[in-house]
């Protein structure tokens, strides 16, 4: 096999799936491409966190390079794809074009606005490094910008802070941005008290977290409004403008609003012309394979895989590194002629949600609990994921150090917020007083 042709496996994301694929392959006789628009991988469990100043972005993200530089068959191409040919095996992206053997597609999601896609820039919402620092900055500035204004009923859109969506990322979006208000800014301002900040959690369920046990929500939904959320279940948006919310229950004035209420897959279903579900994902079979596309795959968010209990499975990172797993073995089983690989068969490993400093939500198998011991759980979990991530010691501890104290040293407004220039650009310039 060695001075033969070797099989081309493209792996197209440099997510949790494509990461897993790539690494699967490691000792198999193939040679691999891995390809995505960015040059590195993103803790995304996390991500909320570099959103809400607890983070910096180096801390959850890593050189893709660095992180496959010992594999010896594998190579990173940092581009774009922009169509592929599954008849003459081709993939196109924006250096020019690659042949492949076997194609795995790991591209993901993103945020869907259920037909409003207008909303999106009053509403942004949280993939992507970039998604994250916009939606620090927006927050940050809506402090800076009530602190400056003499307007109370502007000042309180400023300290109106909205968030759409009740899963996992608007929960934990919700409970960090209180903490952010109550304790780290608490003590920074002179003529506001970000105390007082109205945030807002929209959820058009009738519960929080619909993946969990039921107490474990109800436990959630306390522990939110403790730290000062209010929790509105039940309520649909109808709209989303640059001055607020329009809702089932009525309008909520704000100047920031984030969206955590829906996404929809990247479109491989558009380059493939396969059948995808109506979210966008793609539908694939018991061994994640493309029906009718020899040797093509789809993993993770991307996939519409039906799991034991008859539901598609969850949108979570352990079932993307899983899927990857599998498919890296199924593809080096047919390269070497080995028995073709059983059905992929997803273990639940558990489910956790933070929903602030010691407080969380975390279920295992019939183990359910929450408070202090489950956020424990969901901080070792973390942790040493991270760990096994960026191998460095050092790191987690400063990173310890900043998440258990309540200083957050990554409040730093970087991107431009164009919501606010665009409404502040049609505010007139207060008068100076006239001088007697």
């Amino acid at each position: 096999m060695d001075g033969a042709h070797k099989p081309m496996v493209v792996v197209i994301g440099g997510g949790f799936g494509g990461l897993a694929t790539v690494k699967a392959l490691g000792r198999a006789p193939v040679e691999v491409t891995l390809i995505d628009r960015q040059n590195h991988h993103l803790f995304q469990p996390l991500l909320y966190q570099v959103a809400t100043a607890g983070l910096s972005a180096t801390n959850i993200a890593w050189p893709i390079r660095s992180l496959l530089r010992s594999q010896r068959n594998a190579r990173v191409l940092m581009a774009e794809v922009r169509s592929v040919d599954p008849i003459k095996r081709v993939i196109f992206h924006d250096h020019g074009f690659l042949a492949y053997d076997h194609l795995v597609l790991a591209t993901g999601v993103t945020h869907s606005y259920f037909g409003h896609d207008h909303w999106e820039p009053f509403a942004p919402g949280l993939k992507t490094l970039q998604d994250a620092a916009e939606i620090r900055s927006r927050v940050l500035s809506a402090f800076e910008q009530a602190e400056a204004t003499p307007n109370p009923l502007e000042r309180r859109r400023l300290l109106s802070i909205v968030i759409v969506g009740g899963g996992p990322t608007g929960v934990e979006l919700a409970g960090s941005i209180a903490e952010l208000a109550r304790r780290t800014l608490a003590r920074d301002f002179r003529k506001i008290d970000p105390a007082d900040a109205r945030i807002v959690l929209i959820e058009a369920e009738d519960h929080l977290l619909a993946s969990f046990d039921p107490g474990l929500r109800e436990y959630a939904r306390r522990t939110l409004v403790r730290l000062g959320v209010e929790v509105q279940n039940g309520v649909r948006v109808n709209d989303v403008r640059v001055d607020g919310v329009e809702t089932s229950s009525g309008f909520i004035p704000s100047r920031t609003v984030l969206w955590a209420a829906g996404v929809r897959a990247t479109p491989a279903g558009e380059w493939l012309g396969a059948d995808v579900d109506r979210m966008g994902r793609l539908v694939v079979d018991d061994h994640c394979r493309v029906p009718r596309l020899d040797n093509v795959y789809a993993i993770g968010d991307l996939a519409h895989f039906i799991g034991s209990d008859g539901k598609p499975l969850p949108g979570v990172a352990q079932v993307a590194m899983q899927q990857g797993a599998y498919v890296g073995r199924q593809i080096a089983d047919s390269v070497t002629g080995e028995s073709a690989t059983a059905r992929f068969v997803y273990k639940n490993l558990g489910n956790m949600a933070t929903i602030g400093r010691r407080a969380a939500v975390a279920e295992f198998g019939h183990a359910r609990f929450a408070g202090f011991p489950a956020w424990l759980v969901w901080l070792f979990v973390h942790l040493m994921s991270l760990v096994a991530f960026r191998s460095r010691v050092t790191a987690l501890v400063e990173w310890v150090a900043a998440y258990v104290t309540y200083e957050r040293g990554a409040r730093v407004i970087s991107a431009r917020d164009e919501t606010a220039d665009r409404e502040s650009a049609t505010r007139p310039t207060p008068k100076p007083p006239t001088r007697t």
